[in-house]
């Protein structure tokens, strides 16, 4: 039987081990923790609307049900010349038929980026968030500041959108505290319009949440450095903050960015239509490590690391084991997709190559996220 070997336990590294082992493939995969963390659920750990254990699924149980192998280790070293992967505890890999890896990405350094946590970084922070939230709120008032950054090397890394959901979710939170007017609340990006990429339709709705909300924004400034008590912008200009929510743009994994893979400016694996790496065949890139072709308003989301990794484990098939089927790319799929939740209701936004959409969800939204959370989860273990 082939062997694959997969790289990460995330979103896109579980969807190509299930799609994978569809085909009738040998599959291990490989990941640092020994559960999946469904990041778009994170949101709401921070104000109490969902608890960690609830945001996670053990990799063991998803082996057991799909059949595949599991070994927990840190990829250390990848060799596309001589197609070795190494791993830290367990050492050299060499025997797999073919490899995909969906190591996700490393994150933007920025100076004093120890002063901020970040919904988006590792799973634990979702409980640093909560811890300082709660705090806080016990003090009675205070500046509160959530952004996101930017990678100019690789626009498509920026990922703001769970930054706003938790903004709204906190301003819900404290609403129904009734102690919203004792907090400051301001949104930053370096960039003039942050959001813009979800179209013009949602971006003017949520500009006029905002202001019916009472936020402050801080717009079209980069960031200089953190600070215990606040931002500091390029023009000197300082934000105060008791409470500072980052979410850094991605970069390029540092074991991929050490590696001999053909990488872009910011570090991402170069791949062709076919989630193939350039230049090393039987290797394949998904999700957040894979350098994205496409309009300038591309973005990584979850639901494109899935469909990357379901067309992945098809072409493969085609490519190396006698499936009959024409081979799938992802650029005809690149879209904007989510159901931005705001603690009471939501918005549906869409956006493709001919069309945009937004649909305000008020209160039904929200539950409709939850639902999808659930049915996430089942038809990982059930379906």
């Amino acid at each position: 039987m082939h062997k694959v070997l997969i790289l990460g336990g995330g979103i896109g590294g579980v969807a190509a081990a299930i799609a994978l082992r569809k085909q009738g493939v040998a599959v291990e995969l490989v990941s640092e923790r020994d559960y999946l963390f469904i990041y778009p659920l994170a949101i709401w750990i921070p104000t109490g609307g969902a608890q960690f254990r609830d945001i996670g699924i053990p990799l063991s149980k998803l082996a057991r049900k799909h059949g595949f192998s599991l070994t927990i280790d840190k990829v250390i070293a990848l060799d596309s010349e001589r197609k070795t992967v190494t791993l830290e505890k367990t050492g050299v890999r060499d025997s797999a038929a073919f490899v995909v890896i969906a190591l996700g990405a490393s994150k933007m350094k920025h100076d004093g980026i120890e002063h901020t946590t970040s919904i988006c970084g590792k799973p634990e922070d979702s409980l640093v968030l909560k811890a300082k939230i709660e705090a806080l709120i016990e003090r009675g008032s205070g500046s509160i500041a959530f952004g996101f950054g930017g990678n100019p090397n690789d626009p498509s890394a920026v990922r703001g959108g769970p930054g706003f959901e938790l903004f709204f979710n906190l301003h819900h939170h404290l609403t129904k505290l009734g102690i919203r007017e004792r907090f400051e609340m301001t949104f930053f990006a370096p960039m003039a319009e942050p959001g813009a990429r979800m179209g013009k339709r949602a971006f003017s709705a949520m500009a006029a949440m905002f202001e019916a909300d009472n936020f402050t924004t801080r717009y079209g400034k980069k960031i200089s450095r953190f600070e215990p008590d606040g931002i500091v912008f390029e023009d000197r200009s300082r934000l105060k903050s008791d409470l500072c929510m980052f979410i850094p743009a991605s970069d390029g994994h540092e074991t991929v960015r050490r590696s001999n893979l053909p990488q872009n400016s910011a570090g991402f694996i170069r791949i062709d239509d076919y989630c193939r790496i350039e230049g090393v065949r039987g290797w394949y890139a998904v999700g957040d490590a894979a350098a994205l072709e496409g309009p300038e308003w591309k973005a990584k989301q979850g639901h494109l690391a899935e469909l990357m990794a379901h067309n992945a484990a098809v072409n493969a098939s085609v490519e190396h084991f006698g499936r009959k089927e024409k081979m799938r790319g992802y650029q005809d799929h690149l879209n904007i997709l989510c159901v931005m939740d705001t603690g009471d209701g939501a918005g549906f936004v869409f956006k493709n190559s001919k069309r945009e959409l937004f649909i305000p969800l008020p209160v039904v939204g929200h539950w409709l996220k939850k639902s999808w959370g659930h049915y996430y989860k089942l038809s990982k273990l059930w379906l």
